[in-house]
């Protein structure tokens, strides 16, 4: 007897829901792009930095890893406004910048601007004026009274006390800082600016070697993406040993040692 015909298998039909697989090459184009595309931030938007010394603690820790975008403050242009918006420096920025110093041109600094173009700034006992007016800081690291660095009268009463017997002044700027004051204020020029450490016992800053050019600035950190307990003497070991040495204790200590509170910390 012969089955009958709804007896037979029938053919599977496909439903809206079903997606047609993805062929290697379609898996490899899309893996490219996201590569190509990750390269491109990395190259042109974002740039790790590390935080080698004290000066803008406890904003910033000496281990610190940041991203610093890199657009943020270059000269507006036509593809840089859908992504990141181009924006004017401010007063409270923290931003990175090549060092003005002859001496070290090719040094990346961090600090935070206190004066833009036209203020007029100085300090009396440590506190800064700018415009006449005592700033509020209250991302300041606090005083050590009981420090050797608790009070120094160039640094402290900046720019009152003249710059000629301080060694850590730059000899250009003490050619320089006499032109730029009227009134007991240091005036900040056109395209530059004024910039000091959160620590401002510990900073080698603008009272040292002048102002930031505003052609130097590279960008601005947006967040901490990885921090590491590291000693400061760390960044002054030149031998290729010494460089081995610390890496293997980074490898051992990773996890106990990683600042993990810090990790994707936005820096302001």
């Amino acid at each position: 007897m012969a089955k009958k015909e709804q007896d037979k298998p029938q053919p599977k039909a496909k439903t809206e829901d079903e997606k047609p697989k993805e062929t290697t090459v379609e898996f490899l184009a899309s893996l490219a792009s996201v590569l190509v595309t990750g390269l491109f931030i990395i190259t042109f938007v974002f740039q790790a930095f590390e935080i080698p010394s004290a000066s803008m603690e406890n904003t910033l820790l000496i281990g610190d890893h940041v991203f610093v975008n890199r657009v943020q403050f270059s000269p507006a242009s036509s593809w840089v406004g859908p992504i990141v918006p181009y924006q004017q420096i401010h007063r409270g920025d923290i931003v990175v910048f090549l060092s003005a110093d002859p001496a070290t041109p090719e040094l990346y600094i961090v600090k935070r601007i206190i004066g833009i173009p036209g203020d007029r700034i100085h300090l009396r006992n440590g506190a800064v004026y700018r415009n006449g007016e005592k700033l509020t800081e209250p991302y300041l690291m606090p005083k050590d009274t009981d420090s050797d660095f608790s009070y120094d009268n160039y640094r402290d009463e900046f720019p009152a006390v003249p710059a000629m017997d301080n060694s850590n002044v730059t000899p250009e700027w003490k050619l320089a800082l006499p032109q730029h004051m009227e009134n007991g204020d240091v005036v900040v020029p056109p395209d530059s600016y004024f910039g000091m450490g959160d620590n401002r016992d510990r900073s080698l800053d603008s009272r040292y070697w002048g102002f930031i050019p505003r052609d130097h600035v590279i960008g601005r950190p947006m967040f901490i993406y990885w921090s590491f307990i590291t000693p400061e003497y760390q960044y002054e070991m030149r031998g290729m040993g010494q460089r081995l040495g610390f890496l293997a204790h980074v490898v051992i200590h990773f996890f106990d040692q990683t600042r993990w509170k810090r990790t994707l910390k936005a820096v302001h």
